[in-house]
């Protein structure tokens, strides 16, 4: 069975198997992922199995990809309270905590990759939503995570495999 793994760099490219594409990052820069902290905008340096994909069926239909696949529904948010014992885990809206919402107006939630950071086991503060989403036609900067256009989203979750990995790397 063969790893595919895909790497993202500080300067903006995310590759893996016959994938190289544009990629924004964080606004905050890249940091180890022990330095990463709630709220500092950074995304961070490591190695994260991609967890599951959410998608806005509305928009897309589902994936094709070997990931698991959760259709995203309107209150489905996710908690970035450190306080809260839901911290870094999904959660229904309305929601008393700090919560980021999914279901967004704009389209950069429409496909989300659940990367494995702070979530085995978590860590209140270490940072939570760190994502793989699909990136502004601008490419800005993100509040944490990496993000890329739906056309390479698309090749991405087709080439992955339950092994496969994001490595952010300078």
């Amino acid at each position: 069975m063969s790893v595919l793994d895909f790497t993202a760099t500080s300067r903006g490219k995310l590759s893996g198997g016959p994938l190289i594409c544009r990629c924004a990052l964080g606004r905050g820069g890249v940091v180890a992922a022990r330095q990463k902290r709630e709220g500092d905008g950074t995304s961070p340096l490591g190695s994260w199995p991609l967890r599951r994909v959410f998608y806005r069926p509305d928009r897309l239909p589902r994936p094709d990809t070997h990931l698991p696949c959760v259709p995203l529904r309107p209150r489905d948010g996710w908690c970035d309270d450190p306080g809260h014992t839901l911290y870094n885990r999904p959660v229904t809206i309305p929601f008393a905590a700090s919560h980021e919402g999914l279901w967004r107006e704009d389209h950069i939630y429409d496909i989300i990759v659940e990367l494995g950071h702070n979530d085995d086991p978590v860590r209140p503060g270490l940072g939570s939503a760190v994502f793989l989403h699909l990136a502004r036609p601008d490419f800005s900067p993100t509040r944490g995570c990496v993000a890329i256009d739906l056309p390479d989203m698309l090749t991405l979750l087709r080439l992955a495999q339950p092994t496969s990995r994001l490595s952010l790397t300078f």
